[in-house]
């Protein structure tokens, strides 16, 4: 599944995508979902590394831009300068439905 637009309304990440539905992401879960080793942790057979709590300010909560990557992702960027979250399309699809 993929977005058919992209937008950000206020402090919302808002998607279509190709089947009609629409999903709305306001910044601060955004931010707080990343999905990047730095804020996740990593994992490997013989080794899990776990970041320490990431020291969120208000900036990490403002997206100032985001990009696309391949046809399967967009790459956030936040005001505190984060930007290694790769949030494919099915991490996003998944992040809407409730925990």
């Amino acid at each position: 599944m993929k977005p058919r637009d992209i937008q950000t309304i206020n402090n919302v990440l808002a998607i279509v995508w190709e089947d009609g539905g629409e999903s709305y992401f306001e910044f601060e879960r955004l931010r707080r979902a990343c999905p990047c080793a730095t804020c996740q942790g990593e994992r490997n057979i013989l080794l899990e590394a776990r970041p320490a709590p990431p020291n969120y300010t208000p900036a990490s909560f403002q997206l100032t831009a985001w990009r696309p990557v391949g046809g399967y992702a967009i790459q956030p960027q936040w005001a505190d300068g984060h930007n290694t979250g790769l949030y494919s399309f099915e991490y996003l699809r998944d992040l809407e439905k409730p925990a």
